[in-house]
């Protein structure tokens, strides 16, 4: 984790925030496993923000891609990132 640029970390901590973005899809991207990226996020966000964050995580069937529904298969709205 510490290899990361200030870029990646910053990616990486949108996309923990991200409700539909799984933590297979963090893995896949940066090789950080959901424990990795609990410890990223605590030593990256202040204690009451890491808070939060585990707060709104936990439970949320979306950030586990082996609990989202079949029909799903992409971590965000095809209108997310529009091209302006």
């Amino acid at each position: 984790m510490d290899n990361l640029n200030q870029s990646d970390q910053s990616r990486i901590i949108e996309m923990a925030w991200e409700d539909r973005t799984p933590f297979e899809a963090i893995e896949q991207l940066y090789g950080l496993r959901e424990k990795d990226v609990v410890a990223f996020m605590r030593r990256a966000l202040k204690p009451s923000s890491f808070r939060l964050w585990r707060k709104r995580m936990s439970g949320r069937v979306t950030k586990h891609g082996a609990l989202r529904p079949a029909g799903i298969s992409r971590g965000y709205c095809p209108t997310q990132y529009k091209q302006r």
